[in-house]
C-alpha cells in the first residue's frame, strides 16, 4: 500500500489529536493533579467581601493594631491594650497554602490581652493568618502572611 501526502497529513493529525487527548485525560483523572479552589466555599466568601473591606477599614482606625510575633512558646497574638480583652470575640484562622489539611480555626476567648498558639500546632513554612474580631459590635479584620 502506498501512502500519499493527503493520507500522511490525516494520519499526523490523528496522531497529534490522540496525543493531546491522552494528556488531557491523564491530567483530569490523576489524583496528583487535583484542581481545587483555594477555599471550598469560594463563592460564598466572595459575596461577603464588602463586609471584609469594611472591617479592614475599621482596623486602620485603631490606635494600636494587632501584633503577631513568633516567641519561644509559639505564635503570640496581642490585641490592642486600650481595648477591654473581656469584650473581644471572634476567630483566628490559620491557612496553609501548601496543604489545606493543616488549616485550622481558633475561637477567641481571652483571659489576657494575648493568645498563644503552641508550636506543636504549626509546621515550618508559610501561613496566612486572618483575625476576624469584634469589639463593642464593631468588626475588625487583621490579615498577615508569615513564614513560621
Amino acid at each position: 500500500m502506498k501512502i500519499n501526502w493527503g493520507t500522511a497529513i490525516v494520519l499526523v493529525f490523528i496522531g497529534f489529536i490522540s496525543f493531546i487527548l491522552y494528556f488531557v485525560v491523564k491530567m483530569n483523572t490523576n489524583t496528583n493533579y487535583e484542581h481545587d479552589l483555594v477555599t471550598e466555599d469560594y463563592y460564598k466568601q466572595e459575596l461577603a467581601f464588602q463586609n471584609e473591606i469594611n472591617a479592614e477599614k475599621n482596623s486602620k482606625t485603631l490606635l494600636e493594631d494587632v501584633i503577631v510575633e513568633k516567641t519561644a512558646e509559639g505564635l503570640t497574638i496581642s490585641f490592642p491594650e486600650d481595648k477591654n480583652y473581656n469584650d473581644i470575640s471572634g476567630t483566628i484562622s490559620l491557612y496553609r497554602p501548601s496543604n489545606k489539611k493543616l488549616d485550622f480555626e481558633i475561637p477567641i476567648s481571652l483571659s489576657a490581652s494575648e493568645v498563644i498558639i503552641e508550636d506543636k500546632n504549626l509546621l515550618e513554612g508559610r501561613w496566612n493568618i486572618t483575625i476576624d474580631w469584634k469589639y463593642e459590635n464593631i468588626p475588625y479584620l487583621f490579615k498577615k502572611s508569615l513564614t513560621y
